[in-house]
């Protein structure tokens, strides 16, 4: 039968001259059973195959491929075997099969979505490899729909959240980075295949999952919910749930409430997310990322009033109670709301900012939706930074001081400076205290760049009193923060530096907050004394903000009472002054007074200000009225001069 596996009927053939006719009719007998066996295994194979001639065209095919495809094996012969199995439908596994019936190329392997009479799908693998000895190719095509269908089952366990069925966090971020991706293609020109093509020359059909590790989770395609072209606003909404006092739940009542509890809120996510007009399973995207953290995407976003509002109905939907088995709990959550363009942004960018976003919404107090503030998050930013370039900065020279006069209300004579530290940052510029200080304290580099400014500010009292022999030497006063006690050797730093630099002890004044020196004991408690016993002055910075506790001054080795500014801007003039100021001030000076101490006043700005504190007793002033605080250089010119105005 030509045109089939069998090949052309037989022929008799003359026998070579000198061979054994017996002989050569046994060899032919041989061959032709062989043949026969050839046949009947091609015809009964489970394996479904076809033989292919090199245009292409099915030369014959067996009863499985028949049976695979719902026809008889007879109905495919004269049939285009691309045709048959879809190899057309790409360019690249098109040309790859055409190189095969050409005999430049040894074999193709692809995987084809095929679909038999009926409708019904079917995943088959391909293979096309040439027949040795001929000009023929021999397809097989194996159903590979059990298989996959059992890798798709455990896709779906490996990226969902056995607890509530949620995607889980790893594929949250692929359909957050694949919602990403197509976003960012709109108005660049048609859109692309997000991952290419799949096994050996298969093109990616974004309704079924790839061969291995597919990017979707299979029967869940990731599809827009609006067509291409027509709804897209090329943003991305997320908002990020992290509920409130779940870890309580789970302490008091058990993890196995405590899982009921996360599926029950899973289920009211999602119904939020399933609303805003969409069919059931069509809304946004929700996951739980981990723990009793929660988010949900949304794509093709048309503001952040839309996220606002799906913020306000997942507060209200978890604000119901929940009945779990007997237990009726009720449970609160904190939202970060961050929206950004889709061109602008990556999966990981656009989860930090919702972090950063919730952590604010905790901040402030949780129960609430908090939306991603950038100028808020600058401010968070350059705090990082300055916290990460902070210890380096010392050993690379960026601090300086500048100090402010401490001047004697009765004649106007600098008495002393406090030395005021500077950071001359090279991205930020000149930064004062308040930028730096409680970052420092926090990380403890406080203690670092505390013992340099002691050092730096008794070096330069020392120099002024060298320079300026005939002169009373002023004291110099350095800020010190209560964790410089605790985590170093305060009372052996001081008087190391003392001996370092020649300075007398009763010229350095330590100024410590109010909030520090109350209440203090043990380990700080024997540090001031300890230094007050040195002979130096211990000053309470800002008093009258704190504790106040007066009684407490007789136990302290304090020298010197700071009154905080606010006292002092109550004396404007005689017509809008607060005479309760007044009164308090007066009375804590006189008080001051009686137990040894001297007062000096911060924030004086005006001469009215100095007339009054003169005359209530106070024994320093500073402020603005003097000075501000200035260069060394400027200090050492008013060593010496005229005494400053009071």
């Amino acid at each position: 039968m030509s045109g089939t596996p069998e090949g052309p009927a037989r022929q008799e053939r003359p026998v070579p001259p000198g061979t054994d006719p017996t002989l050569t009719e046994r060899h032919e007998e041989r061959g032709a059973a062989e043949l026969h066996d050839y046949r009947a295994a091609f015809r009964i194979a489970r394996l479904a195959m076809a033989v292919v001639d090199q245009d292409g065209v099915v030369v014959a095919a067996n009863d499985s491929l028949g049976a695979l495809l719902g026809t008889g094996a007879a109905a495919l012969r004269e049939r285009a075997a691309a045709d048959l199995v879809d190899l057309a439908s790409d360019g690249r596994t098109w040309h790859a099969y055409r190189e095969v019936l050409r005999g430049r190329r040894s074999r193709l392997r692809c995987t084809r979505r095929l679909v038999r009479p009926g409708g019904r799908p079917l995943w088959a693998e391909v293979t096309v490899a040439p027949v040795p000895g001929s000009r023929r190719v021999l397809l097989s095509v194996a159903d590979i729909s059990d298989r996959r269908e059992l890798r798709a089952r455990l896709r779906h366990l490996q990226a969902h959240d056995p607890v509530t069925r949620l995607p889980n966090r790893a594929l949250f971020f692929e359909r957050l980075s694949a919602a990403l991706d197509a976003t960012a293609r709109q108005g660049a020109g048609p859109p692309r295949e997000p991952y290419g093509s799949h096994g050996s020359h298969e093109p990616y059909d974004p309704r079924e999952p790839r061969e291995s590790h597919e990017p979707y989770e299979p029967h869940e395609p990731y599809e827009s919910h609006e067509p291409h072209g027509h709804g897209r606003t090329g943003r991305i909404g997320l908002c990020y749930i992290d509920l409130d006092g779940f870890k309580a739940v789970n302490d008091t009542l058990g993890h196995r409430v405590g899982d009921r509890l996360l599926a029950a809120v899973a289920e009211r996510l999602t119904e939020c997310a399933d609303g805003d007009g969409r069919p059931r399973g069509g809304g946004h995207l929700v996951a739980r990322l981990g723990g009793d953290e929660f988010a949900i995407v949304v794509e093709d976003s048309t503001g952040t009033e839309q996220l606002a509002d799906l913020a306000r109905s997942v507060l209200e939907a978890l604000r119901a109670p929940f009945d779990l088995a007997g237990q009726r709990l009720s449970v609160s959550a904190s939202i970060g709301v961050v929206e950004r363009s889709g061109q602008e942004t990556t999966a990981t960018a656009l989860m930090q900012a919702a972090e950063t976003t919730l952590y604010w919404a905790k901040a402030d107090g949780k129960a609430r939706w908090t939306l991603f503030d950038p100028e808020r998050n600058a401010h968070r930013m350059t705090r990082q930074a300055l916290s990460s370039t902070l210890r380096p900065a010392v050993e690379r020279g960026e601090f300086a001081l500048e100090y402010q006069p401490l001047v004697d209300l009765s004649d106007g004579a600098v008495r002393g400076v406090e030395a005021l530290v500077r950071w001359h940052h090279p991205r930020f510029g000149p930064l004062a205290p308040n930028r730096f200080i409680g970052i420092a304290e926090e990380d403890g580099s406080i203690v670092e760049l505390g013992r340099w400014v002691l050092r730096t500010a008794c070096h330069q009292a020392r120099q002024w009193q060298k320079d300026h022999p005939r002169e009373r030497p002023l004291f110099v006063s350095v800020n010190v923060a209560v964790r410089q006690v605790w985590d170093s050797d305060l009372v052996a730093d001081v008087a190391g530096i003392l001996a370092e630099t020649g300075l007398a002890p009763h010229l350095l004044q330590l100024e410590l907050t109010e909030s520090a020196v109350m209440g203090s004991a043990g380990r700080p408690l024997q540090a001031l004394r300890a230094l007050s016993d040195m002979g130096v002055r211990i000053a309470i910075d800002d008093f009258g903000t704190g504790y106040s506790n007066l009684a407490y001054l007789s136990r302290l080795p304090v020298s010197v009472l700071k009154l905080d500014g606010s006292f002092v801007r109550g004396f404007q003039d005689e017509e809008h002054s607060n005479p309760a100021d007044e009164l308090i001030v007066e009375a804590l000076v006189q008080l001051a007074h009686r137990l040894g101490l001297t007062v000096t006043a911060e924030c004086v700005e005006t001469a009215g200000q100095a007339g009054r504190l003169r005359r209530i007793g106070c024994d320093t002033g500073q402020g603005w009225l003097y000075s501000r605080a200035v260069t060394p250089e400027r200090i050492a010119e008013l060593i010496g001069a005229e005494p400053l105005p009071v």
